[in-house]
């Protein structure tokens, strides 16, 4: 039976979500100093809190100091302190919701001009074109960072458990590391790690465990996954499907569905693949086919901005709708389809034939309207994409010069 939208949804974890919409995660990239959350996401959390979503899912918080997707990501790590944390957990509760955590690892979607490592399976770096040297050239992880990686996504949840957060969900999408573990693009390893599905898998699933064992059982986990990478030969729906029944037995509450990378960026509507509907909901023919066979609930992101569509992606028997770039435009939008009304304003659409330069011009968009929140002041989003592209470069330098810094001094365990 499929739900309604303002109905609650039971998880195993015995959790309960007061309705199926949440706000899925964006990445902030505005963490203060000493790359923790401040006064600017509590309050950004606030006014989403008050929308009306039954759950919020933070933008990345990293689990490595040394491997950011952005100058200005959050670190939550064995040394980071749990006060700002707690602060960012009560902001996201309270409208009465809950709040999770996403934790990742960029592995090599890490910026050239980053300090720190940049990590993959193999060696093989971020094929962009004349934008490839945007990024670091990876150099294939050892066992022992392996390892050390695995035991960093467990040392964060159990942090964020203990910071006040409701759960997590460990980021396994848009070309981030576990995601080019589990690409055979990406993977080129021929030991325990690489070559088949399972052994791609391998990492992710470790990690699942390890975090299952280091919360409380009423903790939630969740997982974003990609329905497909859509690259000829990449992680396709069919591998989602068997991933999915592999993450079943260890205890998984939620599995989110999206798709694509840097390298074919989907999640920002941009597709290279005729399987997903160009304008709201993206990745839903795809989720309808998992959906039938999935043996855990699953949330959809990307492109929903209607009651309509999200009612039509529940009635397929997804179990819950995930919303980004509507929720930054508008961030009541729940409370206004409660109430029989849908969002008055859209984001410019950025039509530049460029696509790597047009998913970062269109995730800076959506950047500039949640600082604008941050601010308290109202979204604005007929900004120019190229006015947006340029302010946020602008301020990523500076943060640059921060973590830089940051990094460079000595850090004793919280």
């Amino acid at each position: 039976m499929t739900g309604e939208l303002f109905s609650p949804l039971h998880l195993r974890s015995g959790q309960v979500l007061k309705n199926r919409i949440a706000k899925a995660a964006m990445e902030e990239n505005m963490a203060g100093d000493g790359q923790v959350p401040d006064e600017q996401l509590f309050t950004l959390y606030r006014k989403w809190a008050a929308g009306g979503t039954g759950l919020l899912i933070t933008g990345n918080v990293m689990v490595h100091a040394e491997a950011l997707t952005g100058p200005a990501g959050v670190v939550l790590d064995e040394h980071a302190p749990l006060g700002p944390f707690t602060d960012w957990a009560e902001a996201g509760k309270s409208g009465g919701g809950a709040i999770w955590m996403q934790i990742n690892h960029p592995g090599r979607q890490v910026a050239s001009d980053m300090p720190g490592v940049v990590w993959g399976p193999s060696d093989i770096g971020v094929s962009l074109g004349k934008h490839s040297s945007r990024f670091g050239r990876p150099t294939a992880m050892t066992a022992q960072q392996i390892d050390d990686t695995v035991t960093r996504y467990a040392v964060t949840a159990h942090r964020a458990e203990k910071a006040g957060f409701d759960g997590v969900e460990i980021h396994a999408a848009h070309g981030y590391l576990l995601s080019q573990f589990l690409s055979p693009l990406v993977n080129k390893r021929t030991d325990r790690w690489g070559g088949s599905l399972e052994n791609r898998a391998r990492m992710l699933l470790d990690i699942v465990k390890a975090v299952r064992a280091a919360v409380s059982p009423s903790f939630a986990v969740a997982v974003k996954l990609n329905s497909a990478d859509f690259q000829r030969g990449g992680f396709d729906a069919e591998d989602a499907r068997q991933v999915i029944e592999m993450l079943e037995p260890l205890g998984v509450d939620l599995v989110e569905l999206s798709g694509g990378s840097y390298e074919s960026p989907a999640m920002t509507g941009r597709p290279t693949d005729t399987r997903t509907q160009a304008r709201e909901a993206y990745f839903l023919d795809l989720a309808e086919d998992l959906v039938t066979t999935s043996p855990i609930p699953l949330m959809l992101t990307g492109g929903i901005t209607r009651r309509g569509t999200a009612q039509k992606v529940l009635d397929s028997g997804v179990a819950v709708i995930g919303m980004g770039t509507a929720l930054a435009v508008t961030p009541d939008l729940p409370d206004r389809w409660r109430g029989g009304r849908e969002a008055d304003r859209r984001m410019r659409p950025v039509k530049w034939s460029d696509k790597a330069l047009a998913s970062a011009a269109s995730m800076a968009q959506v950047r500039h309207q949640m600082r604008r929140l941050a601010r308290g002041s109202n979204p604005r989003p007929g900004t120019h994409p190229a006015l947006a592209l340029i302010t946020e470069q602008r301020k990523q330098r500076t943060a640059l010069r921060r973590y830089r810094a940051w990094l460079a001094k000595p850090r004793g365990a919280a």
